[in-house]
Order: C-alpha cells, then sequence, then structure tokens
C-alpha cells in the first residue's frame, strides 16, 4: 500500500479550513463551517426571518379573531358601538404587548446597550464589589496602565468596559450563546469606534482589543467558562474517554513523519504534549490560542528535523492528532468552546492562531469519527484494538537503536508476551466453550435415542401367580428338594 494511498483518510484540504461562504477567513465547525463575520450575518438574517414570522403570525391570529367576534356579534344589532370600540382598544393593546414580547425573545442581545441596564449598571453590583483574586486585580492594574497613553479614547474605553461587565452580570443569567453573541458585539463595536471616532490606527487596534479581551475575561472566566447550563462538561468526558480508548494508535498508523529516536524529535515532541495540556491553566482565550500555536510550531519543528526539510500541511495534521491522541487535553471541549465564544473574532478569523485553531477543530472531529478505514485496518483488527483484546505490534528488538533504554525493550518484550497469552488464553476459552457446546449437543443426542427405542420397544414385566417358596421355612408342602446331607462317620 502506497503511502499516498495511506494518508488518504487523514488528508484535509486547505480549502476545507476557509469559510464556506468563500469570504476567504477560516471557518469554525461550531460556527457550522463559517467564519465570525459570516456567522454572525447569517445568524442575524435567521433571528430577523424567525421575527417576521412571528410578526405575521400574530397579525393573523388577530384578524381570525377580529372576524370571528364581529361574525357572532352581527346577530345582536341592538349592543352599543362604545362596546365594541373597548373591545377593538383591548385587542389592540393585547397585540401590542404579544408583539413585543415577541421581539424581546429574539432580541435578547443587541449591539447597543439597553438603556434600563445602563441605568442599573450606575449601581455596582455585589459580585462585583467582592474580594477579586491576585490575577484579576494585577490585569486591572496592567489594563489601566495601557489605556493611559490614550488618553481620552483610554478613558472611555475603560469606561465602556465597566459598563459592559455591569451588563454582562445582570445577563448572567441567560443563555451561555446570549452572553456570547453580547461579548462579539461589544468587541466589534468597540474596534469600529477606536479606529472611526478616536482615529486609532489598525495595528494600536489590535493591540487594545488584545487588552480588553484579558481585562474583560480574567473577571467573567469562572462565570462562562464551562457553564452549568450547557453539555461541555459531557462532551469534555465523551472525547477524553474516546482518547483513552484510542490508546494504542501507533504513529505509523497515522502516516506521521516523525522519528521520536532522535532527541531532538523526543523533545519537540513532549514540549507539544505539555503546550496543548497546559492550555487548560490559562483563563484568556488569546492566552489558550498561544497554546496552541505554540504546540504547532514545536510539531513542524519535530517533522523538519525527522525529513530535513520543511514540513507540509499534510504532515502537520496527522502529526496534530497523534499528539492530542497521547497528551488527552483536560476538558478539551470546554475550551474550544470557550475560545469560539469568548476570542477576539478577528484572531479566528486570520492568522497563524486562526489557522492552527481550526485545524484542532478539525483534529478532534477526527477522532470522534475515526474508524478503521482512516487507519487503514480491517474492521476485526480495530474492534479487537479497541476491545483490548489485542494491542498492534511492537516495534522488533533487532530495530532498536543502540542507545536505547534496556528497561524500554524489557518493556515492549514483556508487552509482546502478555498480548500473546492474552491471545493463547482467548483461543483456550473459545475452545472450552465450543467442547463445553458440543458436551450438551451430545448428552441431548443420547438422551433423545434412548428416549425413541423406549417408545419404540417397551419393556413388559409379567407379574407370577404361583408363589415362591421359602427354602428356610419347615413343613413345606410339595418340597421336592433332596435331602440333607449326614455326616458319615469312618474308622480309622
Amino acid at each position: 500500500m502506497s503511502l499516498k494511498s495511506e494518508r488518504r483518510a487523514i488528508h484535509v484540504d486547505q480549502s476545507e479550513l476557509l469559510c464556506k461562504k468563500g469570504c476567504g477567513y477560516y471557518g469554525n465547525p461550531a460556527w457550522q463551517g463559517f467564519c465570525s463575520k459570516c456567522w454572525r450575518e447569517e445568524y442575524q438574517k435567521a433571528r430577523q426571518k424567525q421575527i417576521q414570522e412571528d410578526w405575521e403570525l400574530a397579525e393573523r391570529l388577530q384578524r381570525e379573531e377580529e372576524a370571528a367576534y364581529a361574525s357572532s356579534q352581527g346577530a345582536q344589532g341592538g349592543q352599543s358601538s362604545l362596546t365594541f370600540s373597548k373591545f377593538e382598544e383591548k385587542k389592540s393593546s393585547e397585540k401590542a404587548r404579544k408583539v413585543t414580547t415577541v421581539k424581546k425573545f429574539f432580541t435578547g442581545s443587541s449591539k447597543t446597550l439597553p438603556k434600563k441596564d445602563i441605568k442599573e449598571a450606575k449601581t455596582p453590583s455585589p459580585s462585583l464589589n467582592r474580594q477579586i483574586s491576585v490575577e484579576t486585580d494585577r490585569a486591572s492594574k496592567e489594563f489601566i496602565e495601557f489605556l493611559k497613553p490614550l488618553q481620552k479614547a483610554g478613558h472611555d474605553v475603560f469606561k465602556q468596559c465597566k459598563i459592559f461587565l455591569e451588563a454582562m452580570h445582570i445577563k448572567k443569567e441567560s443563555n451561555i450563546e446570549e452572553q456570547s453573541e453580547f461579548t462579539q458585539d461589544f468587541y466589534q463595536n468597540t474596534a469600529d469606534k477606536l479606529q472611526m471616532y478616536w482615529k486609532v490606527s489598525p495595528d494600536k487596534v489590535e493591540k487594545v482589543m488584545d487588552q480588553i479581551e484579558k481585562f474583560l475575561m480574567t473577571r467573567l472566566y469562572k462565570h462562562v467558562f464551562c457553564p452549568e447550563t450547557t453539555d461541555d462538561e459531557k462532551k469534555d468526558l465523551t472525547i477524553q474517554k474516546r482518547i483513552r480508548a484510542l490508546h494504542w494508535v501507533t504513529p505509523q498508523m497515522l502516516c506521521v513523519p516523525v522519528n521520536e529516536a532522535i532527541p531532538e524529535v523526543s523533545d519537540m515532541v513532549v514540549k507539544a504534549i505539555t503546550d496543548i495540556i497546559e492550555m487548560d491553566s490559562k483563563r484568556i482565550p488569546r492566552d489558550k490560542l498561544t497554546c496552541i500555536t505554540q504546540c504547532s510550531k514545536h510539531i513542524f519543528n519535530a517533522i523538519k528535523i525527522t525529513k530535513n526539510e520543511p514540513a507540509s500541511a499534510d504532515d502537520f495534521l496527522p502529526t496534530l492528532i497523534y499528539i492530542v491522541l497521547k497528551a488527552n487535553p483536560p476538558r478539551l471541549q470546554s475550551n474550544i468552546q470557550y475560545i469560539t465564544r469568548f476570542c477576539n473574532p478577528s484572531r479566528l478569523m486570520t492568522g497563524e492562531d486562526g489557522y492552527y485553531f481550526t485545524n484542532l477543530c478539525c483534529t478532534i472531529a477526527f477522532i470522534e469519527k475515526l474508524d478503521a478505514q482512516s487507519l487503514n485496518l480491517s474492521e476485526e483488527e480495530f474492534n479487537r484494538y479497541m476491545s483490548g483484546q489485542a494491542s498492534p505490534k511492537k516495534q522488533d528488538s533487532e530495530s532498536w537503536p543502540e542507545d536505547t533504554c534496556s528497561g524500554v525493550k524489557q518493556m515492549h518484550k514483556n508487552l509482546d508476551l502478555l498480548s500473546q497469552l492474552s491471545e493463547r488464553q482467548e483461543r483456550i476459552a473459545n475452545g472450552a466453550r465450543q467442547l463445553e457446546k458440543d458436551l450438551i449437543d451430545w448428552t441431548d443426542e443420547v438422551t433423545r435415542g434412548v428416549q425413541d427405542i423406549v417408545e419404540k420397544y417397551p419393556l413388559h414385566i409379567k407379574s407370577s401367580n404361583q408363589a415362591l417358596a421359602s427354602i428356610d421355612s419347615e413343613n413345606v408342602e410339595d418340597d421336592r428338594l433332596p435331602p440333607p446331607l449326614q455326616p458319615q462317620v469312618y474308622a480309622g
């Protein structure tokens, strides 16, 4: 089997990483293949369409109710017009209330903060006045120092951030998707205002947005990361269990062009695993993205050292899958969802951060759907490996490098021996079960044969009418026995 055909199951065309709307930005499976910008546009269109449909439905129901009422009142000509006018006024009020309720339901998060929220935001909430952590306090001081050179623009940014935090506290019971949309709207509005109103350069705007994200998410992290209202934790356990079940997957099955026998490559693999695991310890989406980027760069370096040439995208994705399988990062799905919901969207749409993050999403999707064909295995082999009945053949002892630790060699030798013993035990157990089945079948067959013979040739025992004489009884009539022997004496 050629290397090209082996890789075909893992290959992902680079065009598949881009937004399916064709805007040129990177897409995301969480946004149904759209980029952040296109997804928000599609979401707004769908929401406006739903609002329009509900409006039309309310009007249609209103007309039907009015028509039914008019027809029912037609026979009662004596009813005063004043009563009907009051009825019309009441129905109009009810109609307006229904439509307003529908609009409020579908416009829970808007691009501008409602006046009610601004009024309530002036009163400090108890949750924001509580004792904050050292990291939060440090982030606040760094944010204030960063904004000082911006003068009025910095003061306005800080004021808007405080209002946003208060509004998020009010919305803490809302759906996490609404909070995410509200945050993304705030990012977009703030960036637009800095460029158009305060005339800040694009490079400076990017730095300001990074600091805004750090300041806000440091405070909101424990409220918006893996909230109880979502199934993020359930997804974490599912993917963790899935990766644990795939512990037997070897680099050769994934066509990973990395030789861990080379010390430099082995160090790069360890660093990549460390970075992807460390992602969970970060609180800011940008820092989590940095961990993904560093992990990916270590992977590219490991491939480059192994092949003595720059790595390609076809080499990178299988290696990233292998690293994730080896690392089994904690709360992987929660971290992906957190970055998707609350990261500055410009980072996910372009640049190396967006590229590496999109590849990580593809990696998770591949692991969830991984099957025998993806690894060029038969269904029987795949099922035996997944159930733990067998494990792939390890490296032969003759092919180990000279400097390989003897303990590692012995460990793999023992694993091979255990695998062979497990296979032999399975064969013996299968033979014993088959023997037991054969014995049961043989017993049943013999029993049926005996029953057939008994039914065909029944045994009848005839009873005798003549009484049997007792040998030991005396005065037996018609005794035909010979007389008993008498002792004789012979003279010597």
